[in-house]
């Protein structure tokens, strides 16, 4: 009971397989009820076949000639990898007879094979490029066989079989000179040419089943649209994968693996042109029409390219591929970088909104401890600049620097890069950015920078940048000045301008009131005295000064700075006073 019960599900279990996923056998040598012992891939004339080549096995593919063809010709595509494939000729001395091929549960090439022949092979390749075979036929007693064989791994091909001596159509015509051109670089574009197919030059302008297609990729040439289908679209391949591994598992998987084993029995053969249009949907490639030049843009620069043509068929679902070339884009044009000097006061100007609107510099602290101080102000009057600091490639500190100074540490680094760039003009300070006293500039900011080898970080700045003016102590010969000093020991340098009897002419005052004007723009006679002063205690950190020497009723404009040997001399705040005409 248990041995029938056996056979029966051996039975159906063969009935089963045999008419789901059966290869394609010759319906004549296949009545009812009749298992072949060596199923067959017939291939069909004039239809593109896309066949699957599992690794190590050898596919093969059989068929034959009608009795009146003269010639034919053979087309093997790979997809993406070379493949080994061969062209061989059965002849029998007698075709077999009907009788012998109804009665024996064998298919056609195994009944062939019985009788009395030779097997002639007739053509043989082996690599990844597009290759076709064409010459007579042979006596009409002939069975031609089409084997394939990929030693790599898994891949794909497509094979076209036409009878008849003249091309087949199928395939678009490549030029003599099939390889692309490159006709000029950007940095962002480059220009491709290349010779135009004699099938598009053939056709009226009316018939577009013809493309030209475009594909640039950063990996390599491919060598055929299936190529860059498999790389490009690699996801999308593996859910395919996946769902044929679905789709072969069986509820009797020991039958299924001694069958595959066994035979090179595959698939049905399916068709590859069943939607031309939507081939080249998932390629990233500009399909432009007919034209023969092409400029790709949008790429980055200073990136190496590969650029691949392909003539489209979009009729038979076919395409041809030029011999691909390769282009590096240009660099992006950088601005030169400026080497800063030790302890160097530098003046940088944007003269013109339009361009010249950043700057780069360099700076390498001296000492082991490689630290340092950057300091930096705007003399722009409402516009500021925006500085950014960094090293390595890695940013440090950016931030934006109005007339306000601006200290920055620099610190753990062997060098430094500052990347100044204006950030824009307030409509209504337009004017006063260009100052006479600046030169007519319509931005620029005062940096410096210093290496810093005992100090731990920025230096203290005064509590506030005001002169204080006593008016008991003002006489007709001189005046008494005080500020706020630092708990640092500072130089502090006094200097006075005379305006003149009258009080209007303290608008000319103005030109000095610009803090980026430091002691190297006043004359030495203008120096009335200079002080050192330090105070531990910042609340007390106050100092005074007496200026004598002036003339009764006169005003005069009274400036003060903060000298220090890093960074950029503090100017206060430009006070002006008028000594007493009478005493």
């Amino acid at each position: 009971m248990a041995l029938g019960s056996l056979s029966w599900c051996l039975g159906a279990a063969l009935a089963l397989f045999c008419g789901s996923s059966w290869p394609q056998v010759h319906s004549s040598l296949a009545p009812e009820n009749e298992v072949p012992l060596r199923p067959t891939t017939w291939f069909p004339e004039g239809k593109i076949t896309s066949l699957t080549l599992p690794k190590g096995r050898t596919r093969r593919l059989y068929f034959t000639l009608k009795k009146k063809a003269p010639g034919m010709s053979v087309t093997v595509s790979p997809c993406d990898l070379p493949i080994e494939w061969s062209l061989s000729a059965r002849t029998l001395k007698d075709k077999p007879l009907k009788s012998l091929e109804w009665s024996s549960k064998k298919s056609t090439p195994e009944v062939w094979w019985q009788g009395p022949g030779s097997e002639e092979k007739m053509y043989s390749f082996t690599g990844s490029a597009i290759d076709t075979y064409k010459g007579p036929s042979k006596s009409h007693a002939t069975i031609y066989i089409l084997r394939l064989r990929s030693k790599q791994q898994n891949t794909r091909a497509t094979v076209y079989l036409h009878e008849g001596p003249g091309p087949s159509g199928a395939f678009p015509l490549l030029p003599a000179d099939h390889r692309v051109h490159t006709l000029g670089v950007g940095m962002t574009s480059v220009t491709l040419s290349w010779a135009p197919s004699a099938s598009i030059t053939s056709l009226p302008q009316s018939q577009k089943s013809y493309d030209y297609c475009v594909l640039a990729n950063s990996q390599k040439n491919y060598p055929s649209v299936c190529a860059a289908r498999e790389k490009i679209g690699k996801k999308n391949g593996q859910k395919e994968e996946k769902k044929e591994r679905r789709r072969r598992v069986t509820a009797w998987p020991i039958l299924k693996e001694w069958w595959w084993q066994q035979w090179d029995s595959y698939p049905e053969a399916q068709s590859a042109a069943s939607s031309p249009t939507d081939e080249y949907s998932d390629l990233q490639c500009v399909c432009q029409g007919t034209e023969s030049v092409c400029t790709v843009s949008e790429l980055l620069p200073e990136t190496q390219y590969y650029f691949d043509v392909f003539v489209i068929d979009r009729l038979n679902g076919t395409s041809m591929a030029y011999k691909g070339t390769f282009a590096r884009t240009h660099e992006e044009a950088r601005a030169a970088i400026v080497t800063l000097r030790e302890g160097e006061l530098r003046w940088v100007t944007f003269s013109d909104r339009g361009s010249n609107s950043e700057q780069f510099f360099t700076f390498r602290p001296r000492g082991i401890q490689q630290s340092g101080l950057l300091t930096l102000q705007s003399c722009s009057g409402g516009e500021k600049v925006k500085v950014t600091v960094s090293s390595k490639g890695q940013v440090l500190s950016s931030q934006a620097v109005g007339g306000d100074l601006a200290h920055i540490w620099l610190q753990g680094s062997p060098s430094y890069l500052i990347h100044l760039e204006r950030e824009g003009t307030t409509p209504s300070r337009m004017s006063d950015a260009a100052d006479p006293a600046l030169g007519g500039l319509m931005a620029s900011v005062k940096m410096q920078t210093s290496s810093a080898y005992h100090r731990r970080g920025v230096p203290s700045l005064p509590s506030t940048l005001q002169i204080k003016s006593f008016n008991r102590l003002r006489g007709c010969n001189s005046v008494t000045l005080a500020w706020m000093g630092t708990e640092e020991r500072s130089l502090y340098c006094v200097y006075r301008r005379k305006l003149g009897e009258h009080g209007a002419e303290a608008g000319g005052a103005s030109a000095l009131t610009s803090p980026c004007l430091g002691p190297e723009s006043r004359s030495d006679t203008e120096r009335v005295l200079c002080k050192y002063f330090q105070e531990l205690n910042p609340r007390r950190a106050v100092t005074t000064a007496v200026i004598g020497g002036l003339e009764p009723g006169m005003a005069y404009v009274f400036d003060v700075y903060l000298m220090r040997r890093w960074g950029i001399p503090i100017k206060y705040a430009s006070k002006m006073l008028k000594t007493r005409k009478e005493c």
